[in-house]
């Protein structure tokens, strides 16, 4: 069976979780502060804090930007639950949006019509990795800032909407020559086992915001609040006699361990490698695909933007729901692992229960219907993908004719 995306794991791999072990360093410790620092170098941004999850890492941004009962933060209809999970548990509402036609990412146009003055934050999804139009929602933002309201000090300083990069799967794609990671305000990667970088779980929030702020004190402050408001960690505890803390505020726990980092060290020292065996992959399907009339390929490349080429969407024309699943199971019994992403926030109990409705959203439901998620890994070999293809076209041809 080909799977969908199992992680890279090697000697590389092993040898530095157990110098990590070795080390007596398995919370967060010297591996995870050199990571951090090398993601803000590779991303660009001012300061990056290490997570034990995208989840988590969001959880805390949304609680120190101050979003509250009331408060309104738009997103994608079309995104995984933890997008929504987050603004729910933060207390605020989920203001969904459409896609655009062309991409599988969130429209600045629908973005635009949803603001109003309870509206603190938009999160913008990278689907697949490739990037969301950053540009057209700064200036949707700037075009609305005299409806923005702020309630907490962070966001008086701002003075307008938060821009917020869902970057979970965009880890390396770019726009306009700057890397994920600097494209908006914040953004928050995932480093979860099925990422192009993983630690096993994890994620990281980097800082890009303008001036006034200061970055070197928000990153204190995040280190601080990721460890139940705790005024030094274990690391800093580790020099004599510095055992007594504070705690300056009820915070959270979700600090990454060294453990983590290990793994992502390793993943990130060998990236572009990860990057251009993807490439090649996305490449192979390509050319196997455009040629099918039946075949929507998806875009992840254009003159401004291109993707990490984490998720290869593959839309299959005239399919309905129903027709796709059938499709999706002759590709199983073919012993290759497919998936869809997403099952759009609106179709799932949580959110129909509360009131959203799929209708609502045609373009997502479109998207959505007939798409299916190919294998993209770094140590799947060409003579798979060519498996991949091959169950692919003879899934088609029996339930499509």
């Amino acid at each position: 069976m080909i799977p969908f995306s199992p992680p890279r794991i090697d000697q590389k791999v092993i040898d530095e979780v157990t110098a990590a072990l070795q080390s007596g360093w398995i919370t967060t410790g010297p591996r995870t502060k050199n990571f951090e620092k090398r993601i803000s170098e590779y991303c660009g941004c001012q300061t990056t804090v290490a997570v034990n999850s995208w989840t988590m890492g969001m959880q805390v941004l949304l609680h120190w930007w101050g979003i509250k009962a009331g408060d309104e933060v738009i997103l994608p209809a079309y995104t995984y639950c933890a997008s929504a999970n987050v603004i729910i548990h933060a207390g605020a509402n989920p203001v969904m949006v459409d896609l655009n036609a062309e991409d599988f990412n969130i429209n600045a146009e629908k973005v635009k019509a949803a603001i109003t003055a309870k509206t603190k934050a938009i999160i913008a999804v990278d689907i697949a990795g490739y990037p969301c139009d950053y540009d057209k929602l700064y200036r949707v933002i700037d075009e609305k800032r005299n409806l923005f309201v702020a309630s907490s000090e962070q966001q008086e300083q701002l003075g307008r909407i938060l821009l917020i990069s869902d970057a979970a799967h965009s880890f390396g794609a770019t726009m306009n020559e700057k890397r994920s990671g600097a494209l908006a305000d914040i953004s928050t990667f995932s480093f979860h086992a099925v990422k192009n970088l993983t630690t096993a779980e994890g994620g990281a929030i980097c800082f890009n915001l303008p001036q006034p702020f200061d970055h070197d004190a928000i990153y204190k402050h995040f280190c601080t609040l990721i460890l139940h408001g705790q005024s030094k960690d274990a690391l800093a505890k580790t020099q004599k006699g510095n055992w007594r803390y504070d705690v300056e505020d009820p915070g959270f726990k979700c600090n990454m361990t060294d453990l983590q980092a290990a793994i992502g060290l390793v993943e990130l020292d060998r990236y572009q490698e990860n990057l251009d065996r993807r490439k090649h992959i996305f490449d192979l399907y390509d050319t196997a695909f455009s040629v099918e009339e039946w075949a929507i390929t998806p875009k992840y490349k254009d003159k401004h933007k291109e993707t990490c080429y984490h998720l290869y969407l593959l839309r299959i024309k005239g399919a309905t729901e129903a027709q796709r699943d059938a499709i999706m199971q002759e590709i199983f019994d073919r012993d290759v692992s497919v998936n869809v992403h997403f099952q759009p926030l609106p179709i799932l109990t949580a959110y129909k229960k509360r009131g959203y409705k799929i209708g609502d959203y045609p373009e997502t439901w479109n998207k959505y219907a007939n798409e299916i998620s190919l294998p993209v890994y770094f140590d799947l070999t060409d003579e798979q993908v060519a498996t991949v293809i091959q169950a692919v076209k003879e899934g088609y041809r029996a339930v499509m004719g």
